[in-house]
């Protein structure tokens, strides 16, 4: 089985620990050539991420500029073909299950059933406090979060959820979900988030591991569904080292995987071996022009050995 590859998408988030230098200046337009481009090249996803507000405390590390996964993601929608959505990740403990599901199965019905939702618990307090969520028990709040969005998301015009943070029964929302069952994706590699993605989860989003420690943490997701008795298919993830396909002629950092596509290639198939079945992965550009070069790169040369 051929190992999957996704991308999460520069532009919409701009963290110093990955930006490039050529995005502080980049908007909309660059976001659809990225798109377009990734999803000209095959790959299975486009992710975003999600934060309403940062404090000013991170504001220089982490930095403002975060576009809101869903509007970004349904304006992609409209210039792809196939490539999935995924909101990597939604922290859906800021805002109650109806009206993530509200937005989120709009946003499947619209892109013909595209949408992964990747949820996690969040991590910045003020961004809590701000909107009235509980930062001290996320975890707790996730958790039941994830069952009712199940009932929200599921094929009943009116869900039902009757839990002790969220009660509700009656209420219908349409359009529907295009998809019979949103794929939902734990994101966190905490103990509790590997097991919420066990037992509540489609597929698992590990918070960049070092490949040294995913293969314990692959099987203890195993061991816990198996414990569980849960069976059906289940998407573990990866976060890959940032790559360069081909000869940079310019310094892509020690960290950067880079060389020929067999090389490249090479690299990214030891996570297969090790169970994962999806690679997100990022590649280092000094402009748009060579990242929308390097997306078509991989799909041509270095995916084909995937």
């Amino acid at each position: 089985m051929s190992l999957a590859y996704g991308i999460q998408l520069p532009v919409q988030s701009r963290s110093t620990i990955y930006a490039e230098p050529w995005e502080a200046a980049a908007g909309p337009e660059d976001l659809l050539a990225v798109a377009r481009a990734a999803d000209r090249a095959g790959f299975a996803y486009l992710a975003c991420c999600d934060h309403v507000a940062i404090p000013r405390r991170l504001a220089s590390a982490m930095s403002t500029v975060w576009y809101d996964p869903v509007a970004t993601l349904a304006f992609l929608a409209a210039a792809t073909e196939r490539t999935r959505l995924l909101s990597h990740v939604a922290v859906v403990g800021l805002r109650h299950p109806l009206l993530s599901a509200k937005q989120y199965a709009t946003l499947d019905h619209l892109s013909g059933g595209r949408l992964i939702l990747g949820v996690g618990a969040g991590h910045v307090r003020e961004e809590f406090e701000a909107l009235g969520a509980d930062f001290e028990r996320r975890g707790t709040v996730l958790d039941e979060s994830i069952d009712a969005l199940r009932a929200a998301l599921g094929p009943d015009e009116f869900p039902r959820h009757h839990g002790k943070l969220y009660d509700f029964e009656g209420l219908g929302q349409r359009p529907r979900p295009a998809q019979d069952r949103v794929p939902l994706w734990v994101g966190g590699s905490s103990p509790a988030a590997l097991r919420r993605a066990a037992l509540k989860g489609d597929g698992w989003l590990p918070q960049g591991d070092p490949r040294d420690v995913l293969p314990d943490r692959i099987a203890r997701i195993r061991r816990l569904r198996e414990e569980a008795g849960i069976e059906g298919p289940f998407t573990v993830g990866a976060i890959a080292e940032p790559l360069y396909v081909g000869t940079a002629g310019w310094d892509v950092g020690r960290r950067t995987v880079s060389g020929p596509a067999d090389a490249v290639a090479e690299s990214l198939r030891v996570y297969r071996a090790m169970g994962v079945d999806q690679v997100q992965v990022r590649f280092r550009s000094r402009d748009r022009t060579e990242l929308t070069d390097q997306i078509a790169a991989f799909g041509a040369e270095v995916a084909p050995q995937l």
